[in-house]
């Protein structure tokens, strides 16, 4: 009884202060499920996506050529102002 006591002491005191071994149950515990969980969301999102473009046609998220050259404005008239106290 006491050598399991020891034991989980032992392995309490791991997860409390060695940041090595506690990311390492965190991953055996909660990092393969999540990554399961990303990668259906993954598979969601790309059957989401081929369901739109096989209704609706192509579609092709781009630039137009106007927006990617600087801006045509050059500047303004200089205005008078007053300063009022």
């Amino acid at each position: 009884m006491k050598l399991v006591f020891n034991i989980i002491l032992i392995f309490l005191l791991l997860i409390a202060f060695v940041p090595f071994f506690r990311r390492f149950i965190f991953h055996l515990l909660v990092g393969r499920q999540l990554v399961k969980q990303q990668e259906k969301a993954y598979r969601a999102q790309q059957e989401q996506q081929r369901a739109r473009t096989k209704s609706g046609g192509i579609r092709v998220d781009s630039t137009p050529p106007d927006a990617s050259q600087a801006s045509r404005f050059k500047g303004g008239d200089y205005v008078d102002y007053e300063e009022v106290k």
